[in-house]
């Protein structure tokens, strides 16, 4: 049997593969499952009720303000002097409801709209994906240097580097269609719910290639994880290696360096939090805000932005693919296999 195809079996037949397999199947399965059964079509029907809703809330803050206006005059007529404290000024007469704002949609059933919220589920899709496909990765090698499984396939394969990157090209692969598969299904599932249960919001081809390009963006964003944790866990030689990195990287970036960053007071600090990069690469971009270069004591103002692209955070993802890529290669190439 070829060493590619051995590696494909020796994946699929590792329990711990099958397991996040089940999971993520499972946890994926919740999303489209909750749109459904929260879903409502909106027919004339609901506009009539929300109408009738919106209009019966609106009377009731009308008689309550109107009847706190009367018993402001009222504490007026007494001789009270605090009534503008207490009802505010002109017992509060300005501030008397409109119709506006009780509008009809505010009581409206929520509806799915595919066209609005899908590109937010295939974020989130991707989100989860990525996070498997780390476990998967690094678990994959990882274990079996561990188990010393990969010291016997060396003595059997003795070239390193060609053997390191058909394991990896075969996760890659093997996450590349999994990812592919459930990404159909995704989008099917969510596109029925908007057609039965929802609305589709005007589907053009021009949406559906926005969705096409995100969703491509989703699978690189799946396949880093991928090379990210397979890499870590070759270079340590340990699944544990790849997950303490990750878990340190996310502890310290999302938690500490914000700490530090903010108490420091680091303009546009945010540029230098990993999922930060990650937003911006799912969104195509992502604005970051710069709240200190306003005086609020002086009134409002705008306050300073810097706009951070995908391209920023392939660059950003580039780098950190070429380090752990070049250390894993490296670590399999120069250190002794025993």
């Amino acid at each position: 049997m070829s060493l590619p195809k051995a590696e494909v079996r020796r994946l699929f037949k590792r329990r711990v593969t099958r397991i996040f397999l089940v999971l993520t199947l499972l946890g994926l399965a919740i999303f489209p499952v909750a749109f459904a059964f929260t879903s409502q079509k909106t027919g004339p029907e609901q506009v009539r009720a929300a109408e009738a809703t919106a209009e019966a809330n609106y009377q009731q803050a009308l008689v309550s303000h109107r009847q706190m206006v009367a018993d402001c005059e009222a504490a007026k007529a007494a001789g009270a002097t605090d009534t503008d404290m207490r009802y505010g000024p002109d017992c509060g007469k300005p501030f008397e409801p409109t119709r506006e704002m009780f509008s009809t949609e505010y009581y409206l059933p929520f509806q799915f709209n595919f066209r609005q919220e899908f590109p937010v589920s295939v974020m989130v899709f991707s989100a989860i994906l990525a996070l498997v496909a780390f476990v998967i990765g690094a678990s994959f090698v990882g274990a079996e240097w561990h188990s010393g499984g990969m010291m016997n396939l060396l003595l059997w394969r003795p070239r390193r580097i060609p053997v390191l990157l058909t394991k990896l090209g075969v996760v890659l692969g093997s996450m590349l269609g999994l990812t592919a598969v459930l990404g159909a299904l995704w989008t099917v599932a969510f596109w029925v719910i908007g057609r039965y249960d929802g609305v589709l919001g005007g589907m053009t081809a021009g949406a559906w290639q926005s969705f096409a390009l995100t969703g491509a963006r989703g699978a690189t964003l799946v396949l880093l994880a991928t090379v990210v944790g397979f890499c870590l866990a070759s270079f340590g030689r340990h699944t544990a290696m790849a997950l303490g990195v990750g878990i340190g990287a996310i502890v310290i970036s999302e938690i500490g360096l914000r700490i530090a960053l903010e108490l420091v007071q680091v303009r546009f600090g945010e540029r230098y939090i990993i999922s930060t990069y990650v937003t911006s690469w799912l969104n195509k971009e992502m604005t970051i805000y710069d709240y200190r270069s306003c005086d609020f004591v002086m009134g409002s103002c705008t306050p300073a932005e810097m706009t951070l692209t995908w391209q920023d955070s392939s660059v950003v993802f580039g780098v950190g693919l070429v380090v752990v890529l070049v250390a894993a290669l490296w670590s399999i190439r120069r250190r002794d296999i025993t």
